[in-house]
């Protein structure tokens, strides 16, 4: 699987960031499974890479993000099913976001857990739709995660956590 560009990522009632994860992703391990048209896929949180959100790779309100700011991704798992038949996709992501300002200043990470999927997602705050895998081996994944409060009084004010977050990812899988 490959991260491509025009991926968006939201939090509560803020704007959404369009990110370029271009660049990103890893090959996972099939497992065999029962059934002919599904395959139980899981990635290694070792050799997944996932892009910094950075002045790069991200823009907020059209604006590249500030030099300095950063948020690197630490994914502890990532694993689920692909249906050969129908195209649906759904991975289980448990991941640490984690927030600094130049190279001295870090924040607690962010805890995000979240089913990814082609289908629909909705909650209080978004809703979203995905798309299954394409002949072209495209796919957008979206997944709601209710980020809890970090205990950093700061950041949990900022983003008002806990909080609902909204992840649209554009994928390659081959």
């Amino acid at each position: 699987m490959k991260s491509l560009e025009g991926c968006r990522l939201t939090i509560g009632s803020y704007p959404p960031f369009t990110y370029n994860a271009y660049g990103g992703g890893g090959k996972a391990t099939v497992i065999p499974s029962q059934k002919n048209n599904l395959l139980h896929v899981s990635f290694s949180s070792e050799t997944f890479s996932i892009p910094p959100l950075n002045s790069r790779t991200t823009k907020f309100l059209s604006l590249p993000f500030p030099p300095g700011l950063k948020i690197e991704m630490s994914m502890d798992k990532l694993e689920g099913t692909i249906d050969k038949k129908s195209g649906e996709v759904l991975l289980k992501f448990e991941s640490k976001f984690i927030f600094s300002i130049g190279a001295k200043l870090k924040f607690p990470a962010l805890i995000v857990n979240s089913l990814l999927k082609t289908g629909k997602v909705k909650s209080k705050l978004h809703q979203e739709e995905g798309q299954v895998l394409q002949e072209n081996g495209k796919i957008k994944l979206v997944g709601i995660s209710t980020i809890p409060i970090t205990g950093n009084k700061i950041l949990d004010t900022f983003l008002g956590l806990p909080n609902e977050a909204l992840a649209e990812l554009q994928c390659e899988i081959k």
